[in-house]
Parts: C-alpha cells; structure tokens; sequence
C-alpha cells in the first residue's frame, strides 16, 4: 500500500480474535506497521502511546463500544486528523449516522472486502496526510488561525491562536466554544463565501486585550476558518507596511519570502503572475535597501518576532 519512506501505522480494534488475526496479517503483507487490540479502552491507551496514522475500529465491542471510543479519541489533542473507518457485520442507516457522528470518516461491513478496505485507507491516509501538513505549515509559519462551528465549538488552533485568544480570556482548547458574540457574528455570515465576505470581521476586547476576527474560509460545510488579529500589533502585512513603507501587497509578498517561498510559490499563494511578484520584489529591495531575498527575510523576522 505505501510506499517503504511513508510505512503508515494502523491500530486495528476488534474484540474477535479470528478478525485481529485475519487483518494483520493483511495489512502487514501490504507493508503497514500494526498494532491491534481487542477492546476500547485498550485502544484509547495504545493510540496515545502510538499515535497511529489510522484506526480500523470494530463498532460493536463490550464495555466502551466503538462509536464511544471514537468519540474519546477525537476530543484529545493530537488525533483530530487520525482518520477512523468503522467495521460491523451491521450495514443499517443508523450505524452509518453513528459511525459519522462519532467521528469516523468511513463505514466497511464485514464480511470485509480487502481490497476495499485498502483503497479506502489509501485515500483517508493521503487525506490525513494533507490536513497535517497544512497546519504543521500554519503552525510553522506563525499563523493566528482557529477553526470553528457555526455555533463557535473549535476544532482546533494554531498555536499562536491559542496564546492570543487566552489573553483575552478566551478558552482555547479542543471542543472549548468561542464567546457568544463571536457566535452571534458567526449566525448572521452564514451561507456568505471567502470570497463574499473578504472584508467580514468583528472586534473583541477582554483583559485589556483588542483582538479581529476574520473570516477566511467558509465553504458552507461545518469547518469555519477565522483569521485572528492582535490590534494592539496588526497584522504581519501592516506591520511590515509601516516598518519599511511598503504598500500592503508589497508587504505580502515580503511576509511569504521571510516564510522561505519561491517567486512561484507566492505568485499561487496570491493570485498573482511569477512577473508580477518580481516587480514587487524589485520595490521591496529598494525600500529596504538590500539586493538579497536573505536580506530581506532577515529584516521582515527581526519586525515580525521582536515583539513576540
């Protein structure tokens, strides 16, 4: 299944004994690393020990069953990308509902067809993999995000986020909900785009902390993107603008050269031609007098962190 440079570890959760045995050894022919176990709790101690890059868990097991283990494993910090397909013998509606309510990304009943079963995982690992690196790359770029409910229940947040929203009070771990007037403001941007609503914002002040929120995604689907900004800094872009007196394009494009990206790379980040950030680089080496994308870097993070 993959490849020997990206070897995936699956837990497998089942209370058979025969159904342990029989997707083992499966999974290990096809060059997965597996750890299994028979019954919840055995699997919420081995996944935090682990930290597996998929569970394959039986629905229906004594004790916690499959849907509560789900559940438990998807409130703790760190599994919120672990994709969770469910097996049962039992292919009715309301196992599916549950099995999606729980957490669980897919539904397999058993008897279960292997080669099924492995094109599935094939595609919620390389989901997996995606969601990861992007908020490993939000996370190392220092960006102020939070993800959220229409009714203000975070899914999870940048680092940076987190920090801000508890000095002002708010709480900011996993399944924690947003104050109230963030969620009224949240109510009334609904059924409105990114692109719609580019300008959507609302102020909140606790603790002598001035925070925005912004919206930068919503699709329409549950998962809500908010950009946070600290007023009492600004965002990067407008603190690198009145540092060096860039315009604030300029200054997005000196912010992603700081962030280590190509010419190419910024010109997708901000719709614009590979020519283009080229002449906008041409007037940041002039603003700030250097002739080097390592110069200009070095200045931008001085701006950018000596505050932090």
């Amino acid at each position: 299944m993959p490849d020997k440079a990206e070897t995936s570890r699956v837990l497998v959760v089942d209370d058979s004994a025969d159904a342990l045995c029989m997707l083992s050894d499966a999974l290990t022919l096809e060059g997965m690393d597996v750890m299994t176990c028979s019954s919840g709790r055995q699997a919420i101690s081995l996944a935090n020990s682990t930290a597996p890059d998929i569970v394959l868990m039986d629905a229906i097991m004594p004790g916690l069953d499959g849907f509560e283990t789900c559940q438990i494993l998807k409130a703790e910090q760190g599994f919120e990308d672990t994709p969770v397909i469910f097996m049962t013998g039992f292919n009715e509606s309301e196992h599916v509902v549950k099995a999606l309510t729980a957490g669980g990304v897919d539904f397999i009943s058993k008897p279960i067809m292997l080669d099924q079963l492995f094109a599935r995982m094939r595609v919620h690992l390389g989901n997996a993999r995606r969601a990861r690196s992007a908020r490993k790359a939000l996370d190392s770029t220092g960006r102020w995000i939070v993800a959220c409910d229409r009714n203000g229940k975070i899914f999870w947040s940048t680092p940076q986020a987190a920090e801000l929203m508890q000095r002002a009070g708010i709480r900011a771990d996993q399944n924690a909900y947003l104050p109230w007037e963030i969620v009224e403001w949240l109510s009334g941007l609904e059924g409105q785009g990114a692109k719609g609503a580019v300008s959507e914002s609302t102020r909140y002040s606790r603790n002598g902390h001035d925070m925005e929120f912004r919206l930068l995604s919503d699709d329409g689907n549950e998962e809500v993107l908010l950009r946070l900004v600290d007023r009492q800094r600004g965002t990067d872009e407008e603190q690198l603008a009145k540092a060096f007196g860039l315009t604030l394009r300029e200054a997005e494009v000196l912010l992603w050269i700081a962030h280590g990206k190509t010419n190419k790379e910024i010109a997708d980040i901000l719709a614009m031609s590979p020519r283009t950030v080229n002449k906008h680089l041409e007037q940041i080496f002039n603003k700030l007098m250097v002739d080097k994308r390592t110069s200009a870097a070095t200045m931008a993070v001085r701006v950018l962190w000596r505050d932090s």
